[in-house]
């Protein structure tokens, strides 16, 4: 008589832990995890187009004679000046990307060759982008 006791505990048992395991709440599709707060409607993906990384280029000649630009490269002067984040250098309106770090120095007079790119984004926050395709003293 205890066989069939011992059995039909199990069972009721085993019935009871299978019930507990089942859920009333309608089922989600598989992804990640709903955040929003009660009443409001999760994001959609983002349509913003993504920020490009400032460019780094090689180091330039930073003396030797000087060469005319190459198609669709300006030449500009003026005295190097900080920039109002750390790292960035500006001359004459125009923020530098790349370059000779010897040779551009807040305060130094030079005379840069590269080509601007108005469309370039940077961390800098001011000045148009200014690729430096070579620097010289003045």
């Amino acid at each position: 008589m205890k066989t069939p006791r011992m059995a039909l505990v199990a069972l009721v048992a085993g019935a009871a832990l299978t019930a507990c395991g089942g859920t009333d709440t309608p089922s989600r599709p598989e992804g990640p995890p709903v955040t929003s707060a009660p009443g409001t409607e999760p994001a959609g993906p983002s349509t913003a187009p993504p920020i490009a990384s400032p460019t780094v280029l090689p180091p330039t000649k930073s003396s030797g004679p000087s060469l005319p630009p190459g198609p669709g490269a300006t030449e500009i002067s003026g005295t190097v000046t900080a920039g109002v984040e750390p790292g960035c250098l500006m001359v004459d309106g125009f923020q530098l990307i790349g370059g000779p770090r010897d040779v551009l120095a807040p305060g130094t007079k030079v005379t840069v060759t590269g080509k601007p790119q108005p469309d370039l984004l940077t961390t800098c926050q001011q000045g148009i982008p200014f690729t430096v395709e070579s620097a010289r003293r003045s």
